[in-house]
């Protein structure tokens, strides 16, 4: 499969496109510099581009047969930026004549409860809660694109780097926790997950939850 990667130099974005390559599929990972750090295998390239910008996004696209995208605010960044990305990234597919997107999106929007968010939660983190909820703007665009074979997908409420175990659980826009009530992934194990969904196509236009 030939997928553009969105977001390429970020932390999970370059586990994605390791998985993506160890797979076969090749893959066109994109970042503002079109540079992407630790990434050289056969397989890649790197290229620059602006995923706020619609037509940007179209030409990159054109030609792909999925396009994942690991994006996300930047440090001087307003988490409003995601809500400008996932508006041109839609409309940059319909350009491009590109239906499967995976998105990669929040935890926080998962349910913990009847009718209760994560984000909803007097635990969850304030510095938190400004990314969670433009996460969950941005899932209620992209649900709007019945044209688009998309999926959205959230991490566990913890999610770094680690070990690639090939394991993981998956929810329907539930929170994934372990028997001790703990929500954790790896950035390994996401990225597995990732590629999972893109090639097996089970929760096209699904908020699916991952974690152990």
């Amino acid at each position: 499969m030939n997928v553009l990667l969105l977001g390429a130099s970020g932390r999970i974005g370059q586990r994605t496109a390791t998985e993506l390559l160890d797979r076969g599929h090749t893959v066109t990972g994109v970042s503002r510099s079109g540079t992407v750090e630790g990434t050289d295998a056969d397989g890649f390239v790197a290229v620059a581009g602006d995923a706020t910008v619609a037509s940007d996004v179209a030409k990159l696209a054109a030609g792909h047969d999925a396009v994942v995208s690991t994006l996300g605010p930047s440090d001087d960044e307003s988490p409003e930026v995601l809500l400008d990305m996932i508006r041109a990234v839609v409309e940059g597919l319909r350009r491009a004549d590109v239906e499967r997107v995976i998105w990669t999106g929040g935890a926080g929007g998962l349910t913990v409860g009847p009718e209760t968010m994560l984000v909803e939660t007097d635990d969850f983190p304030e510095e938190w809660d400004a990314i969670a909820r433009a996460a969950i703007e941005a899932y209620d665009i992209l649900s709007e694109a019945d044209d688009l074979a998309w999926s959205y997908l959230a991490p566990a409420a913890l999610i770094e780097p680690g070990e690639r175990t090939g394991k993981y659980r998956t929810a329907d826009r539930e929170l994934v926790t372990d028997d001790e009530g703990d929500s954790y992934i790896s950035m390994e194990d996401f990225a597995v997950a990732l590629v999972d969904e893109l090639e097996n196509e089970n929760a096209v236009h699904t908020y699916l939850g991952t974690g152990y």
